[in-house]
C-alpha cells in the first residue's frame, strides 16, 4: 500500500502525559494550528491511568525549584533552568482553572481530589479535543527524515500507513522499550544513553521475609553494601521481597549500579534509624529489668511491629517463651545487632507495580532546555522519558513531564513559520 500524504504544523509522537501536554501548550499558544498525536498503543495516557494505583500522582508539593531538582537523579542539573518556568506550582494552578483540584497528602504527593485518575485523563483530553488536536492510534513511528522542503518528514505505520510533513516535531514516545525510535535518533546523529529500570522493588528469597508480605515498617533505613546507596522512609514487605518508598528511592539512585551487578547485591536494614550500638544495649538491659517475666517476642521494642518484632528475636535465637530475665547476654547483643543492621541477599528486581520509569535516553547535553529543541537537528524537539531524566517516586517523573512539555509546546509555537 502506497503511503497518503499528509501536511501539519505539528507532530507529536507519543500519547502520554508529555505529548499530550505538549500538544496543548502549542495549540493554545498557536491558534489555528494543525497538530497530530501519534500513539503507538490502543490508548493514549496509560500511565496516567494506572498511577498512583488509579488515583494519580500529579505531582508534588515542592514549590522551589533547588529542592525540587535535587529530587531527580538523572537531569537535575537541567531541571534546574526548567522548573524555573513551569513547576509544581503552575501545575497546580494549570489544573485548577480547568476545575481539576488537588490535594496534598502527608508525604507531599498531589492528588486530583476525587482521587481518580479518569479526572486527570478526561481533563487532557478535553483541552486537547477543544483546542482542535486530532489523536491517532496505533500508529508507531517508522522513519524520521529532514524535508527537502523544510521541516520533517515522518513514517507512520497503522492501518492507514501515512507520510506526514510536520514543521515540527516533538517526540514524547515515553520509556525506552523496543522499536526503530533509538535506531532512528542514532542516525540522526543524537547520543543515547542505554535504558535501564529506574523504579523497581527489590527480590528476596528469605522465607521469613515473605511470610511477611502486607507488612510496612514506616522508617528504616536501608542501605545497599559496598556502595554509597542509602534511604530512609517506609519499607514494604510484600510476596517477593522489599518494596515502599525507601526501597523504590535507593532503586532510582542505584538505577546504573544495580544493574550492572545484575541485581544481584545485599542490603542492609537499620529498624531504628534514630538508634545506634550505644543507645540500644542499655535499652534491652532496662526491658531486663522492666519487664523481667513477659516473654521477649511478646513485648516489641521501638514500636516495630508485633509480627517483625518476632522474627527478629527468632533470628536472633532466642526461644519461644523466652522471658526477658533469662535473656543470655550473647542472645541480647545478637537482637541488639539485628535491630541495627539485618542483612539481606538481593536476587533480582520488580517493575513498581505497571508504572515503567527508565533512566537513559537521549543525552541531555544535546538538548536545549530553554526550547527542549534538539542542539543536533533543528526543528525536533523531546519530552518527558524520552530523555535521559528520571525522578524518584512521588510525581516527579510526571512533574517532569509536564515541565518538559510545556516549554516544547510553547517552544514550537514560537518559533514555527509565519501561517
Amino acid at each position: 500500500m502506497t503511503p497518503s500524504l499528509q501536511h501539519v504544523d505539528f507532530l507529536v509522537v507519543g500519547g502520554g502525559a508529555a505529548g499530550y501536554f505538549g500538544a496543548i501548550t502549542a495549540a493554545q499558544a498557536r491558534p489555528g494550528s494543525r497538530i497530530l498525536i501519534a500513539e503507538r498503543g490502543n490508548q493514549p495516557l496509560a500511565k496516567v491511568r494506572i498511577s498512583g494505583g488509579g488515583r494519580c500522582n500529579v505531582t508534588h508539593a515542592c514549590f522551589e525549584t533547588r529542592p525540587l531538582s535535587s529530587r531527580y537523579p538523572r537531569g537535575a542539573r537541567a531541571l534546574l533552568s526548567a522548573f524555573s518556568r513551569f513547576q509544581p506550582a503552575d501545575t497546580v494552578h494549570w489544573f485548577e482553572q480547568r476545575g481539576v483540584p488537588l490535594k496534598t497528602e502527608s508525604d507531599g504527593r498531589m492528588f486530583p481530589t476525587t482521587n481518580d485518575s479518569e479526572t486527570i485523563i478526561a481533563c487532557l483530553e478535553s483541552e486537547a479535543r477543544n483546542a482542535g488536536v486530532e489523536l491517532r492510534l496505533r500508529c508507531g513511528i517508522e522513519a524520521l527524515r529532514p524535508s527537502p522542503q523544510g521541516g520533517w518528514l515522518a513514517e507512520i505505520a497503522g492501518s492507514n500507513p501515512t507520510v506526514i510533513h510536520a514543521h515540527r516535531v516533538l517526540l514524547a514516545t515515553g520509556g525506552w522499550r523496543s522499536g526503530p525510535l533509538a535506531t532512528i535518533l542514532e542516525a540522526l546523529g543524537h547520543e543515547i544513553l542505554p535504558p535501564v529500570p529506574s523504579l523497581f522493588t527489590f527480590h528476596v528469597d528469605e522465607r521469613w521475609v515473605r511470610d511477611l508480605a502486607g507488612l510496612a515498617v514506616p522508617q528504616v533505613e536501608v542501605s545497599v553494601l559496598g556502595t554509597n546507596l542509602r534511604e530512609t522512609g517506609p519499607v514494604l514487605f510484600t510476596h517477593w521481597g522489599l518494596s515502599g518508598p525507601a526501597i523504590l528511592r535507593l532503586s532510582a539512585w542505584g538505577a546504573r549500579e544495580l544493574a550492572q551487578v545484575d541485581y544481584q547485591f545485599e542490603v542492609r536494614l537499620k529498624w531504628v534509624p534514630s538508634e545506634s550500638s550505644e543507645s540500644v544495649a542499655p535499652l534491652i538491659q532496662r526491658m531486663r529489668e522492666t519487664h523481667p517475666g513477659k516473654a521477649v517476642e511478646n513485648t516489641p521494642m521501638f514500636q516495630l511491629p508485633a509480627r517483625l518484632w518476632e522474627q527478629l528475636v527468632q533470628h536472633a535465637g532466642i526461644e519461644t517463651g523466652e522471658r526477658w530475665n533469662q535473656l543470655p547476654r550473647n542472645k541480647a547483643q545478637e537482637l541488639g545487632a539485628l535491630l541495627l543492621h539485618s542483612e539481606l541477599a538481593v536476587t533480582g528486581k520488580s517493575m513498581h507495580k505497571d508504572e515503567f520509569v527508565t533512566c537513559g535516553g537521549i543525552s541531555l547535553k544535546q538538548v536545549d532546555f530553554k526550547t527542549m529543541e534538539s542542539r543536533v537537528c533543528s526543528g525536533l524537539h523531546f519530552a518527558g522519558e524520552v530523555l535521559d531524566v528520571d525522578g524518584i517516586t512521588g510525581g516527579f517523573n510526571f512533574q517532569a513531564a509536564w515541565t518538559t512539555g510545556w516549554l516544547a509546546g510553547n517552544a514550537m509555537a514560537q518559533l514555527a513559520l509565519p501561517a
